[in-house]
């Protein structure tokens, strides 16, 4: 994006977290500094917002390995996924078409939903990411399908730029995903 002098409304910012395998940690601490932070109250679940939140317009994650993005997951948001279903269109020839309203989980998109922040995970062809690599000495730049990884990098750039250009932030949820469900499964209430 920098690259082709484009401008755009909003700032973008790209995150490399650490310690997703050990309870989402980087993630987790990044939307605590910055965003809200999750509070038990008298048996309760609140969301303790900061001045940064209101301003959050998306986040996308892409954790499943080399495997080329196919479409993206909307974590319920069903008015997202119409957004999102417009902004694949491009991509036909990628075969980078779906956009389902499924929620999926074990990624850092989640530290981000469980507040109520629109965040994402795209989905991914699965090469060799369970079988062979998750969690092994073979989960190594090598792996790296360079075609792929192109065209995800040019889809999630174009994800990123439409957020960031938009009259409008991507539309919310009314109330935060799932939090009972997100929470107890990830760490967060533990």
């Amino acid at each position: 994006l920098q690259a082709s002098g484009l401008k755009p409304r909003r700032t973008i910012r790209v995150g490399l977290w650490t310690g997703e395998e050990q309870g989402l940690l980087g993630a987790r601490g990044y939307v605590a500094k910055n965003f809200a932070e999750i509070e038990r109250v008298e048996g309760r679940v609140n969301i303790k917002k900061k001045p940064a939140y209101d301003k959050f317009a998306a986040y996308y994650n892409l954790d499943n390995g080399t495997g080329q993005i196919r479409g993206i997951y909307s974590q319920g948001n069903e008015n997202a996924r119409m957004i999102f279903k417009n902004w694949l269109m491009p991509f036909k020839e990628y075969e980078a078409t779906t956009t389902t309203i499924a929620d999926t989980g074990g990624t850092d998109h989640l530290a981000f939903d469980a507040v109520g922040l629109p965040g994402f995970q795209f989905i991914q062809d699965p090469i060799e990411y369970f079988p062979r690599t998750w969690h092994t000495t073979q989960d190594v730049v090598d792996r790296i399908l360079e075609e792929d990884l192109k065209r995800s990098a040019i889809i999630m750039a174009t994800f990123a730029y439409n957020s960031a250009m938009s009259d409008a932030k991507l539309p919310r949820k009314s109330e935060p995903a799932s939090i009972a469900t997100l929470l107890r499964g990830d760490g967060f209430l533990d």
